[in-house]
């Protein structure tokens, strides 16, 4: 890991620990996202069976998973991994449920009623990566939360395996979250198919879940399109920062570390340490640990990119993290909680060292779809709120239009808007004509 003592380090030294791996060419995937969008939008499903030859798929002819392959997927899995999956499902549906907002009604002057009420989407789109490792578990974040709100037309999308099939444990957590409409597509086409419909899939409202740069950058084109759909917020690739002092273990902070590096080659991993010896043994033990990770290849592309920046206090540590504004931060402190008051930057924290990020990514019950690229400054981890509207509400008594109307009536003068005032008037009028 590339060291980096921040007190010492230059303004442009500090700004270059914080910055993330360069991935591909902005200007160049916006531009690839684009073609495929427009060839689906014409071609419909055949667009998306042939996109998903072109970059590396099987051969598909239905793009829509069928009863039978339901079944077949329930008997793939042994019985302790569906008990896994249904737990999951239970915290995840619990955290969200407490997460309803009840009817709001405030009567803001005699006579004027303001509310507040919840609508939930109407139909919405989940996306599941399968890249380079399937994730039932972002089946669960997304499934879940969508039925709790009330989502009437539910859609998972997750690539096809080399051998046409969507993988086994992604449908028996869409079973288990009351999903039973699953489409064979991943990547840009999979964002166009469901942003804009074809032949197969039904169009949807809001498309939700993390993807690859190609997935990001379809999402926010489709966004930008009056006839697209909505989305989430944007999900890239995985990140973590590591908050610790010299009471941490550095055999959990490694496993930590090398637990988000296994993500993707352009994960990043961060360590904020007030030790340098600690800095020194989680060097070692990432060593160690890294020999018997079935994906060490990633990882030692990823760690490439990874930073251990030295501090003089936990203060300072906590505004670096803020700095950077990480999507997971790991607090590994001898007083962990006492440093929540001064995070306001990220996507999620696990306090202490009994609270591995990896639970947060499969069964707490929090969700794991979160800001990435120091989108946590602005945006918040997806929740039940993401999943429905709030409309607001105001009905009006005759004594209330009477109280507020000549204030809406000069507020529209000062507009030069004389139409709205005159909505007010005219009523103003026939209450006087019934005086």
């Amino acid at each position: 890991m590339l060291t980096v003592d921040w007190q010492s380090a230059s303004p442009a030294a500090k700004r270059a620990a914080l910055a993330r791996p360069a991935a591909d060419a902005r200007a160049e995937v916006f531009a690839q996202a684009s073609e495929v969008i427009g060839a689906v939008r014409a071609d419909g499903d055949a667009a998306v069976r042939r996109l998903t030859q072109k970059f590396g798929g099987p051969a598909l002819t239905d793009l829509r998973v069928g009863v039978q392959e339901f079944r077949e997927a329930r008997a793939t899995l042994q019985p302790q991994q569906i008990a896994a999956l249904e737990r999951a499902v239970a915290n995840v549906s619990r955290f969200h449920e407490a997460q309803q907002a009840p009817p709001l009604s405030v009567e803001t002057m005699p006579g004027v009623v303001c509310e507040r009420v919840m609508r939930a989407v109407d139909s919405v789109g989940l996306y599941v990566p399968a890249g380079s490792a399937p994730l039932p578990s972002t089946a669960i974040m997304l499934a879940a939360p969508a039925r709790i709100a009330g989502c009437r037309a539910r859609a998972i999308a997750s690539p096809p395996r080399a051998d046409g099939r969507v993988d086994a444990a992604v449908l028996v957590a869409a079973e288990l979250c009351g999903v039973d409409i699953v489409y064979k597509m991943g990547g840009a086409q999979a964002i166009a198919a469901l942003a804009f419909g074809t032949e197969t899939v039904r169009k949807v409202d809001k498309i939700f879940g993390p993807g690859s740069a190609w997935v990001t950058a379809a999402k926010q084109i489709v966004a930008a399109d009056p006839a697209g759909a909505a989305i989430d917020l944007p999900a890239g690739p995985s990140e973590v920062l590591v908050i610790a002092d010299d009471s941490a273990d550095p055999r959990f902070v490694a496993a930590d570390l090398l637990a988000q590096a296994e993500h993707d080659v352009i994960a990043q991993v961060v360590l904020v340490t007030t030790s340098r010896q600690l800095a020194d043994e989680v060097a070692g033990e990432i060593g160690r640990q890294v020999a018997a990770l079935s994906r060490r290849d990633i990882v030692a592309k990823s760690m490439a990119a990874s930073r251990c920046i030295l501090v003089d206090d936990l203060a300072t540590a906590v505004a670096v993290s803020n700095e950077y504004a990480p999507e997971h931060l790991i607090i590994q402190t001898r007083e962990p909680r006492a440093l929540l008051p001064l995070v306001t930057c990220a996507g999620s924290v696990f306090l202490g060292a009994w609270s591995p990020e990896s639970i947060g990514d499969y069964c707490s019950g929090t969700n794991h779809v979160l800001p990435t690229a120091g989108f946590a400054r602005a945006y918040s981890g997806l929740s039940l709120a993401q999943f429905q509207k709030a409309i607001t509400v105001q009905e009006l008594s005759a004594d209330g239009l009477r109280a507020l109307g000549p204030t809406a009536v000069t507020l529209s003068d000062l507009e030069g808007l004389d139409a709205h005032g005159n909505a007010v008037k005219v009523r103003l009028a026939a209450l006087g004509e019934r005086a």
